[in-house]
């Protein structure tokens, strides 16, 4: 069970932020009378101090009520304050609430800049643009009390003196999403105001059968290593971090009891990208394949120092260019597949279509002796542990969300009614389909998790949403998933490049230098711009299909008409055959495969 932290190291939950013309104190509100923290607008330095500047007519500040300082980062000319503006209190655990970042905003310290030269102040407005884009990053949760970035069995094993840390020192680093923000207020000491944040997702509902009330939450945790959009970041780099990698922990607490269920999904742990190129389904390029089985064996080889045994349940297409993938990775599996990592392919779309979730049954009855002999953690009612997760169901489809979060869902689904059988709220043979809102709570609960997960990684709804809500298809869901994928498409073409760039910023992939670390445009993409391309396209056919009906007037039209056409047509090849060039692609940084 989550405990909460030493109360000498209890953060600060109420602040209010002075903004002089030199510089920005942060001032604890909560009646702690602390010390106040201030930052020189100018060099962006930090002191501790215990006195509000003196206030004049001329020097008159603007208050700020914040929740927290998410952190400080520094570009070009200047350092950035980003703090919490607003909250809202999604659930509690332990008694301790859990809150949701809602909004942010960066106060800038870069009066510097004023005097720097006119190609240093283009290129940290540049990166300041991108910060405006960080300031909306969805998904953000935090607490002042207990660590959110740990799952309950993990809690429950820190050492006394670990329970005695500050809350960013247990935090698990591959889940804090302001880990190098937080550098900065760590070099001063700042312990107080140094707040964990962790991307991801929190849920949770509470029921009552009979004279029992349970409460279930789900959390996602995202990592934090190759973190990026879903056409950015793909596969595995060179260490064995994969895209898209994220812990799931489904907790259930009923009558003092806690029981805790992990899995996790991440991106095929191979070498392998998806470069946008205006095509629907953009290819699959699967590189460096003579070293796929050396990072397939470091990727779970940290799975297994994190979690225990390993099932990996593939559930990419066989055939296609998804089988290329699969392929690839069920030859690099061979290598690591043994007693404590096991392998199952299952083909989602062949198996169980488009129509009928129930063949996931037939996955279930082969996974479930491994699910059920490594277990799930368990504390009884005098927290005392019962049972120990020895082992952890890894799932992956090509994007590891829609495919892979109704395989969770129904894992999670089976785990659940096991634990309610074991608690004494379910007969032998009692499922959760028996009691209506029951089923109606869960199906929602892992539907809304999907959403958010989806929304992180792609910027849209999750798909096959009516699966998780419904277990079948429905005529609104195929409509909703057409337009989500029109969606998709155009923010993977025209708007994640910028988007990469602001998350690489924001997590110190890449770090701003006098000399510039952009990547330049050349050749035909220093030229490419799709809004022009397709303007001068729709032109062209307007005035052939002008020409057209004017032939009947003078039959000249007719090869004005072709002109028109030919130039529309020309336009619209070279388009095609330069895709890449009209996308919008990351500028700052190239990772590490």
């Amino acid at each position: 069970m989550m405990e909460k932290s030493d109360s000498t190291h209890k953060l600060y939950n109420r602040m209010r932020l002075w903004e002089f013309p030199d510089q920005y104190v942060v001032e604890p509100s909560d009646g702690s009378f602390a010390p106040f923290l201030a930052i020189n607008r100018f060099n962006g330095s930090l002191i501790l101090t215990h006195d509000v500047p003196q206030i004049t007519p001329h020097r008159a500040p603007k208050i700020w009520s914040i929740f927290g300082v998410v952190g400080i980062f520094k570009l070009l000319a200047g350092s950035y304050l980003l703090v919490i503006t607003e909250r809202a209190c999604v659930g509690f655990y332990r008694g301790h609430p859990i809150f949701k970042i809602i909004s942010m905003k960066i106060f800038p310290c870069d009066q510097s800049l004023k005097n720097a030269p006119e190609e240093q102040k283009k290129m940290e407005s540049e990166y300041s643009h991108l910060l405006k884009i960080a300031e909306r990053t969805p998904g953000l949760y935090f607490s002042y009390d207990v660590n959110i970035t740990l799952s309950a069995q993990r809690l429950h094993d820190l050492g006394d003196e670990s329970k005695l840390l500050p809350l960013w020192k247990q935090a698990d680093p591959r889940f804090l999403w302001n880990s190098y923000m937080l550098e900065m207020l760590i070099d001063n000491k700042l312990d107080l105001f140094l707040l964990p944040v962790m991307q991801g997702s929190y849920k949770s509902f509470q029921f009552a059968i009979g004279k029992d009330i349970l409460y279930v939450t789900l959390v996602a945790r995202r990592c934090n290593r190759r973190t990026g959009t879903r056409m950015w970041r793909r596969g595995a780099d060179s260490d064995g971090f994969v895209a898209n990698f994220l812990e799931t922990e489904q907790i259930l607490q009923l009558n003092g009891c806690t029981a805790s269920f992990v899995q996790v999904r991440g991106s095929i742990p191979i070498l392998w990208d998806q470069p946008v190129d205006l095509k629907y389904k953009p290819k699959f390029e699967i590189t460096r394949s003579q070293e796929v089985p050396q990072v397939v064996e470091r990727h779970f080889s940290d799975l297994q120092k994190k979690y225990g045994n390993v099932l990996v349940v593939n559930l990419v297409n066989k055939h296609g260019d998804e089988g290329r993938l699969c392929e690839n990775f069920g030859t690099a599996m061979k290598h690591v597949a043994g007693d404590n990592v096991r392998y199952v392919h299952f083909d989602f779309h062949k198996i169980c279509g488009d129509l009928y979730i129930g063949w996931l049954s037939i996955l279930y009855h082969r996974i479930a002796a491994f699910v059920h002999t490594n277990r799930y953690f368990l504390l009884n009612e005098k927290g005392e542990k019962v049972l120990r997760q020895v082992g952890v169901v890894r799932t992956n489809c090509v994007d590891c969300l829609d495919r892979t979060n109704v395989t969770q869902s129904m894992i999670a689904r089976k785990m659940l009614e096991s634990q309610l059988r074991r608690l004494g709220v379910f007969n032998a043979d009692e499922t959760i389909s028996r009691h209506p809102n029951l089923d109606e709570s869960f199906k929602s609960l892992w539907a809304n998790h999907g959403d958010d997960i989806s929304i992180q990684y792609t910027g849209t709804l999750a798909m096959k949403r009516d699966f998780v809500r419904f277990g079948r298809r429905t005529v609104e869901g195929i409509l909703q998933d057409a337009w989500t994928g029109l969606l998709r498409y155009y923010l993977n073409n025209f708007s994640d490049g910028t988007k990469q760039d602001a998350i690489d910023l924001l997590q110190g992939h890449a770090i701003p230098s006098g000399s510039g670390n952009t990547t330049k445009n050349d050749g035909i993409e220093a030229l490419a711009s799709f809004p022009l391309a397709f303007s001068l396209i729709m032109t062209g056919l307007f005035y052939a299909t002008l020409a057209l009906r004017r032939v009947r007037y003078d039959p000249w039209n007719v090869l004005s008409s072709i002109m028109w056409g030919s130039v529309s047509l020309i336009i619209a090849r070279f388009v095609k055959a330069n895709g890449r060039a009209f996308c919008d692609r990351p500028r700052l940084h190239q990772p590490r495969r």
